[in-house]
């Protein structure tokens, strides 16, 4: 039970992280109803059922292995029952197909309820990290 947003984050990244992905976890953190919403570069998903199948399960799961998500700079706004955390993130992984390494930094939101006692998500939209060159990011 996360009764913070930091422990949210924290639920987050622990369920992502190894060869196997904490859905009992990720459940406890995730609002599971048809509001909840997920925009990533691979998708977008709608309702939690989307979320577990094609983001946990279809991406992390089944195509990635030795998972290890860093965060930092986190920043966290509450406002009554809702709060927003923004942060930088660093990936790294192992493709299971061919055991090709990843590695990949991006930013994040994550929009939270409170719901009772416990925060809960309701959106995530992360993407790649600003790119400042002339004609970039158009």
């Amino acid at each position: 039970m996360a009764t913070k947003p930091e422990e949210v984050i924290d639920a987050y990244v622990r369920c992502l992280e190894g060869d196997d992905i904490n859905i009992p976890l990720a459940r406890e953190i995730w609002h599971t109803t048809n509001d909840a919403t997920f925009i990533h570069p691979r998708g977008h998903e709608r309702g939690w059922p989307e979320i577990e199948r094609n983001f946990f399960i279809g991406t992390m799961r089944d195509r990635l292995s030795n998972r290890q998500l860093q965060v930092r700079d986190i920043s966290i706004h509450e406002h009554g029952d809702f709060a927003w955390a923004e942060f930088n993130w660093e990936f790294t992984a192992t493709f299971r197909h061919d055991r090709t390494p990843l590695h990949t930094q991006g930013r994040e939101t994550q929009i939270m309820r409170r719901i009772g006692q416990e925060w809960r998500i309701v959106h995530v939209h992360y993407s790649g990290m600003r790119v400042t060159g002339e004609r970039e990011g158009f």
